[in-house]
């Protein structure tokens, strides 16, 4: 069976999912704290009728042999940890983190998750949470009822304001020696992975952690434009791809009719 066809159905597909990855970076293009994911491709084994450097007989070597490709897949979906644009919201408790960090948050069952997604709200008993209600570590403390005012400053340090006296405490960042390692869970959420490495834990503004911005939410890093054409050059590419099926098949038809 010619070679060609499962090559050119290999393309496909390695291009189906990348179009996968462009369609929920765009359907992501608002999604606080999310980061873009790019695809990369690899080839496959080859196949070697003849081998470079080959004896071909008295003493001479082959300089060049003769190799034929089994088509591409997809090696990985890295997650981009860029920047994304920081806007204002005024709400006292959105958080931005510009630069390095993740803030901690604990699970449903018990386990730590990381995001950068910084719109916190405030549970019944006074947690700092996610949208979710999962809480926020991270060094938050409790917000007492009634409070007047909550200030976080560039550094994390937290002063809130209520009848009873004001309370100070300082938060932390996480961050990981591989970041695009990190498995991602939905819901704006990460788990760490051996291949992210251990998280380390430092203040806002120090040793490279990023700053604390009160009132700022961290909008998606995705780039509208990069993505559009993304999507062309991987539709170009799917239907080059099935070209080269569409060729193959008509190359066996008239092999099949050389007896007619």
């Amino acid at each position: 069976m010619n070679l060609s066809l499962y090559s050119a159905a290999t393309g496909m597909e390695a291009q189906q999912l990348n179009l996968n990855t462009i369609a929920n970076n765009l359907a992501n293009v608002n999604t606080p704290g999310f980061k873009r994911s790019k695809i990369e491709f690899q080839d496959l084994l080859y196949q070697r009728p003849r081998g470079a450097g080959s004896d071909s007989g008295g003493g001479n070597v082959v300089p060049t042999g003769i190799e034929v490709g089994n088509g591409s897949r997809v090696a990985a979906t890295a997650k981009v940890f860029t920047q994304g644009q920081v806007n204002a919201t005024g709400e006292k408790l959105d958080i931005a983190i510009q630069g390095e960090g993740f803030l901690e948050v604990q699970r449903p069952d018990g386990t730590i998750g990381y995001t950068r997604d910084g719109s916190l709200k405030l549970s019944p008993s006074g947690q700092v949470t996610t949208n979710d209600g999962m809480p926020i570590l991270s060094g938050f403390q409790p917000i007492p009822p009634g409070a007047t005012s909550v200030n976080i400053a560039d550094n994390g340090e937290v002063t809130v304001q209520s009848a009873s006296g004001n309370q100070t405490f300082r938060l932390t960042l996480t961050r990981f020696a591989n970041p695009s390692g990190l498995r991602s869970l939905g819901g704006n959420l990460y788990e760490e992975t051996p291949a992210s490495g251990a998280p380390e834990a430092g203040q806002p503004g120090e040793q490279g952690f990023g700053n604390i911005l009160q009132g700022y939410i961290e909008t998606s890093n995705v780039n509208i434009v990069e993505e559009m054409v993304n999507l062309i050059v991987a539709q170009r590419a799917y239907e080059v791809n099935s070209k080269s099926i569409q060729t193959s098949d008509e190359m066996l038809q008239s092999v099949a009719q050389m007896k007619r």
